[in-house]
């Protein structure tokens, strides 16, 4: 059992407030997912400065900005807030993370992009929100996941959201029930994984596809074609908000909309204290139909 909470802004003067609503939501799933948490945020200045490629890591040696910023013949610049580490480059953030794969091949990429911000850790996911500064956040859309470890280790590299593509991230409470296989297939077509998570597997299949041309609809449905487990899951990306539940929905989801902004939560809980929720159309995702809400 974990708990996921999305938040795509429609109204900008609810930008502001962002990680202030998020952290409200994230709040009321600790209790499904008491072992971890990570959080993504899209659009703050200070997270993802303008003009420059963001990148979150795990295990980063110290030095790490020096030894990028050598390599790469600009200023590169880090966010310490452990256990993850946030670096900056005005370059793309494909180059940011060849330089810091190269310097740091020890450290673990959790995220990558022009708008987004990954921040994963062990312990609390409410505690861990306030230590990275998550309720000062501004921006235009965030998503949340606290996790109850079942197939793998309890670490902060496990938890989600998983963001192994440019500005997406994929959050998952469930299990996917032949993710080996799947992840054989695609180690035979070169892709590499960091982690022996089922949710990493479902994340770079969605990754793999958007890269090929695919749209986020398209890679979902091929998800759902090709995967078996119980599963909702929330995907988003530097223009997109994605939800898809399996098809008996074994697993919960509760979406509310409204014209200032689309949230979905594993619980009507997470959403009750949302501005303006009284007005909002509440519904369920129906099973094995895929959601995408457009910037």
């Amino acid at each position: 059992m974990c708990g996921i909470v999305g938040l795509h802004l429609r109204e900008p003067s609810l930008h502001p407030r962002l990680g202030e609503l998020l952290t409200g939501m994230l709040g009321e799933m600790v209790d499904r997912g008491p072992d971890s948490a990570g959080m993504a945020i899209y659009g703050d200045p200070t997270f993802s400065p303008a003009g420059h490629a963001s990148v979150s890591v795990l295990g980063a040696e110290p030095g790490i900005a020096a030894a990028a910023s050598a390599a790469l013949g600009v200023d590169v610049t880090a966010i310490d807030l452990p256990p993850t580490t946030v670096l900056h480059a005005p370059v793309p953030a494909h180059e940011l993370t060849t330089a810091i794969r190269s310097v740091d091949p020890g450290a673990t990429v959790i995220g990558l992009g022009d708008e987004v911000t990954v921040l994963k850790g062990m312990g609390d996911p409410l505690d861990l929100a306030r230590e990275f500064g998550l309720p000062a956040a501004s921006g235009w859309q965030g998503v949340g996941h606290t996790r109850m470890a079942t197939e793998s280790a309890v670490t902060a590299a496990g938890s989600h959201p998983f963001a192994v593509g440019p500005d997406q991230c994929l959050v998952h409470n469930g299990s996917f029930s032949n993710h080996l296989s799947v992840k054989r297939e695609l180690e035979a077509e070169g892709v590499v994984f960091d982690s022996e998570n089922d949710t990493e597997v479902g994340a770079r299949f969605v990754a793999k596809h958007l890269a090929e041309g695919a749209d986020l609809e398209k890679a979902l449905r091929l998800l759902g074609e090709r995967f078996d487990g119980f599963y909702t899951l929330l995907v988003s990306t530097a223009d997109s908000f994605a939800v898809v539940r399996d098809p008996i929905a074994c697993k919960p989801a509760i979406v509310a909309e409204t014209d200032a902004y689309v949230a979905m939560a594993s619980e009507f809980r997470a959403l009750a204290h949302l501005p303006g929720i009284a007005d909002a159309h509440l519904f369920e995702p129906e099973p094995d139909r895929v959601y995408v809400w457009n910037r």
